[in-house]
């Protein structure tokens, strides 16, 4: 119960600020337009996406920074399934391999796991691979930190 409740808030998240372009953050917004989520559970997620024209590089290849923005994203969402911490998720580490490209309006696998939950860190592996004939394009590993910090001139609750 507990699982299938943490995975339905997830994809709802997800759907809502990544899918329907409600990031606050205009560089997300463009790289995850056209982001289908195709399969969600604790720990896993399977994408379908297919690469628009507003992250091509000058050659009408999927540009590399496009790809590692899209990667972190699904990175994130992978790590929230898992854990369920939405906010306050910290960027430890982070190392992608690139192996091919794809061009503009391609369509593309991407899938990610949660390989390590060590409590507060939790590490995801995200593959990312041509839809028509599988070559992998990039691999990458990420490190997340759960990060509960209080800024020391925020105003702290009353015991009392």
């Amino acid at each position: 119960m507990e699982v299938e409740t943490q995975a339905q808030i997830s994809r709802e998240w997800m759907q809502e600020t990544v899918v329907n372009g409600t990031v606050s953050v205009e560089l997300e917004n463009r790289a995850a337009q056209g982001l289908r989520i195709d399969h969600l559970q604790k720990g896993l997620m399977r994408c379908t996406f297919v690469i628009p024209p507003s992250a091509s590089d000058a050659n009408g290849k999927w540009q590399v920074g496009a790809i590692a923005t899209i990667i972190d994203i699904i990175a994130s969402m992978v790590i929230l399934s898992e854990t369920g911490i939405a906010r306050a998720q910290v960027t430890m580490d982070y190392n992608i391999s690139y192996y091919s490209s794809a061009k503009i309006q391609e369509e593309v696998e991407i899938e990610a796991k949660v390989i390590g939950d060590k409590g507060k860190l939790t590490s995801a592996v995200v593959e990312v691979k041509r839809k028509y004939d599988g070559k992998l394009i990039a691999v990458a590993k990420q490190w997340t930190a759960s990060n509960e910090f209080r800024a020391p001139w925020a105003k702290q609750r009353s015991k009392l």
